[in-house]
């Protein structure tokens, strides 16, 4: 089980780096969505704030789960980006949920295996 959790954290927190530095550089080709309500979303979202801030997070809680620091604050940090995730593109581009299943599924997965620290929390 420890395997798996070193695993999903090292991948998780990869993909955030990756994908969170590529809302600022730009390095990976953009794709037609296959609901135009889909790209006028997201298009909204990159011509505002938002994008950029959601990259500056996930950049930032990749790096703590890839050095292992502050992992619960990291996984407490992304659930909400995770869900929103999960829940843009189950109704808006849901051919293209598999990479956002897997960060909601995993940041699901490593909060309840360190449900303890957050016990005090609820």
């Amino acid at each position: 089980m420890n395997t798996l959790i070193l695993v999903l954290r090292i991948v998780l927190g990869a993909m955030l780096v990756v994908f969170g530095s590529n809302k600022f550089i730009g390095f990976i080709p953009g794709f037609e969505f296959a609901n135009p309500d889909a790209g006028i979303f997201f298009g909204a979202l990159a011509d505002s704030y938002v994008l950029k801030t959601v990259g500056i997070i996930e950049v930032l809680v990749g790096l703590l789960l890839l050095t292992k620091k502050a992992v619960p604050f990291a996984l407490i940090l992304l659930a909400p980006i995770s869900v929103n995730i999960i829940l843009f593109h189950a109704t808006l581009d849901p051919a293209n949920i598999g990479p956002g299943a897997f960060v909601f599924v995993a940041n699901a997965f490593l909060i309840f295996k360190s449900w303890s620290t957050y016990k005090t929390l609820f």
